[in-house]
């Protein structure tokens, strides 16, 4: 649990405090990478290549709503990180109970889903006219940070 909780910390820190990645062209891809990115995405567009640190970086949109996807890949192709806009809607039934129990009086913004091998967590802005926290919670709708924002 301790493991999951600060894995949700950095989420959030890098989340809020954006990467050091450097931009590339695909090209500059292996393409180990490229193809298995491709054939997970078939129908993308807006895409974004970066070099962060040793792994590499993608970002882009899919659907014809502009659903934003943020996914880091080592070097052999494997996938580290999947970061996806959602919809509130599409929040874990576990998760959405906890916010109408106990944030019954917040409204959800720029809710993400998390994917870092077979764990995930989901960030949320939970905002009222008066107060906004960023929050992580597991699948089963436990809180794991609670920050003010």
């Amino acid at each position: 649990m301790k493991t999951l909780y600060v894995s949700a910390v950095l989420a959030l820190t890098l989340s809020a405090t954006g990467s050091t990645a450097q931009r590339i062209m695909q090209s500059q891809v292996p393409p180990v990478i490229v193809n298995n990115f491709q054939q997970s995405f078939p129908k993308i567009y807006d895409v974004e290549w970066k070099i962060d640190g040793i792994n590499y970086q993608v970002e882009f949109e899919t659907g014809m709503l502009g659903t934003d996807h943020k996914m880091w890949y080592d070097s052999t192709g494997k996938v580290i990180r999947h970061k996806e806009e959602i919809a509130k809607k599409d929040l874990p039934p576990s998760v959405l109970a906890k916010i109408n129990g106990e944030y019954n009086l917040y409204w959800v913004d720029d809710a993400e889903k998390i994917t870092e091998g077979d764990k995930m967590t989901y960030n949320l802005e939970l905002k009222t006219l008066t107060e906004e926290w960023k929050m992580v919670f597991d699948p089963q709708g436990n809180v794991l940070s609670k920050l003010a924002d």
